[in-house]
């Protein structure tokens, strides 16, 4: 009973969270400049392309696990160690110029 309640609720579910993280991973890997995986030392664009492509369609279509699996793994190694090197290195984050004191629309001045 357990185990149906679980292959038919929290599996599904799973397989979608997954899904979802490697189209994110997918997108922000197309946006990014090809210029900038270069200047942060990492694989190229291409390479990440055809790793979170192939992630996508397996999620999507096949869902066998041990694809699933690896795909989760090359999905997270591009969103925590890839795409913050390449913010890095576009200059991407935080913007410069501007205090910690600033707010949205300006620097603020403690209602004076």
């Amino acid at each position: 009973m357990l185990m149906n309640g679980f292959d038919n609720g929290v599996l599904p579910l799973l397989g979608f969270a997954m899904l979802a993280l490697a189209v994110v991973a997918f997108v922000l890997a197309l946006l990014a400049r090809e210029d900038a995986y270069r200047a942060a030392d990492k694989q190229t664009k291409t390479f990440w392309l055809v790793i979170l492509g192939v992630t996508v369609v397996v999620d999507f279509f096949l869902g066998m696990l041990f694809l699933e699996i690896a795909g989760l793994v090359a999905t997270i190694v591009f969103l925590v160690d890839v795409r913050p090197a390449l913010k890095q290195v576009s200059g991407g984050g935080r913007r410069s110029g501007g205090s910690s004191s600033d707010g949205p629309y300006g620097p603020y001045n403690g209602g004076r």
